[in-house]
């Protein structure tokens, strides 16, 4: 199915925090207006992001591909929300879609916001912006629970009906650079699964997550399924990801690459990765990287197998992303959104350099 662009699109961004997490620091943007400032100038002077249409699977999945197609399509849900819209977020800072939320509320929309509240609750400045701003004008909000690493997901959840599963956090000044991805899933038995963890998450209560339709994969507990994905290759497996720091993952990526299993990774280059890229390309495994500066920065989270099946979502390649933090991804082996992902993947390989150690 061909898909419609429209403009520049999204970026993900992952701040600071401590060593060993499963973020990576980006270079802060621009200021923003102070705590409790009532009014907030939307990002676009017009209102609202580019509009472009999504790569659909006709069985309840869509794909956006970001940067290509822009926040269109997640202004309009958030728009046309009528009861409720429920989001998860690591990291807010977009003044357009606060406006969105803030619009809702004023029509009567119930509008709740799940912020990060850093590493095992230490604090995460980066969303004290938001935070003032959306409860100044009477939308509820709290921090994540100290009990995960951190709250790395990011969802929204519009009327009980639409999730939305996000590789990339809602951060404007990164919007026209970075490769991610966001999965728009209508499944009745996902949705419901995702408000379920929200509602004990937003409550701070212990809960065993639910796979939904059976291909929602949370964190913490992701390490085992996504070794599982990668294993199941026969010919090929496709990996982009933002960090490359966990030994299991590593060493199944080089136990297909053994197997003759074209294994493919591209990301964007870091000195904390080279040991790992050096350790994959002794084994056979294809690297190729983006230079920090480049125009493309890659932090989408995507394994391709075999050109059939693929996770999308939250979780970074390392310990605290897929042991310790609250993160969500989606297993789909549905054509159209397959195909898509495998077409950009094709084109970010192209575009980078081998690694070399």
């Amino acid at each position: 199915m061909a898909l419609t662009f429209a403009g520049a699109g999204v970026v993900a961004a992952l701040c600071a925090v401590p060593a060993g997490s499963a973020a990576s620091a980006r270079t802060a943007g621009p200021g923003r207006a102070g705590p409790g400032a009532s009014i907030r100038a939307p990002f676009h002077a017009a209102g609202g992001h580019p509009v472009a249409r999504a790569a659909s699977s006709g069985g309840g999945l869509s794909l956006i591909v970001e940067p290509d197609q822009g926040l269109g399509q997640i202004d309009r849900d958030i728009a046309a929300a009528r009861h409720s819209v429920d989001m998860t977020m690591y990291e807010l800072d977009d003044t357009t879609i606060e406006a969105e939320l803030v619009a809702d509320r004023r029509r009567g929309v119930a509008v709740r916001v799940l912020l990060n509240g850093g590493y095992y609750g230490g604090g995460f400045s980066e969303n004290d912006d938001a935070t003032s701003y959306l409860r100044a004008n009477g939308v509820a909000v709290r921090t994540s629970s100290a009990s995960f690493a951190l709250t790395h997901q990011k969802t929204i959840t519009i009327d009980d009906r639409t999730s939305l599963v996000m590789t990339l956090n809602l951060t404007s000044r990164y919007y026209t650079t970075s490769r991610d991805f966001a999965v728009l899933d209508t499944q009745p038995a996902d949705v419901a699964a995702i408000e379920q963890v929200f509602d004990a998450d937003w409550s701070h209560t212990p809960i065993t997550p639910s796979a939904g339709s059976g291909d929602l994969v949370w964190s913490p507990g992701a390490e085992s399924e996504q070794i599982a994905l990668i294993e199941s290759a026969r010919s090929s497996v496709d990996v982009e990801n933002e960090e490359m720091d966990d030994d299991y993952i590593t060493s199944a990526l080089c136990d297909v690459a053994r197997r003759r299993v074209k294994v493919s990774v591209v990301m964007t280059y870091d000195e904390s990765w080279r040991e790992a890229f050096a350790q994959l390309t002794g084994c056979g495994v294809q690297v190729r990287t983006y230079a920090e500066d480049a125009p493309l920065y890659i932090h989408a989270k995507e394994i391709l197998v075999d050109g059939r099946e693929a996770f999308v979502g939250s979780q970074n390649f390392s310990e605290t992303s897929l042991r310790d933090n609250r993160e969500l991804g989606i297993v789909t082996s549905d054509p159209p959104i397959v195909g898509e992902l495998g077409r950009t993947f094709a084109s970010d390989f192209r575009g980078a350099s081998p690694f070399s150690s």
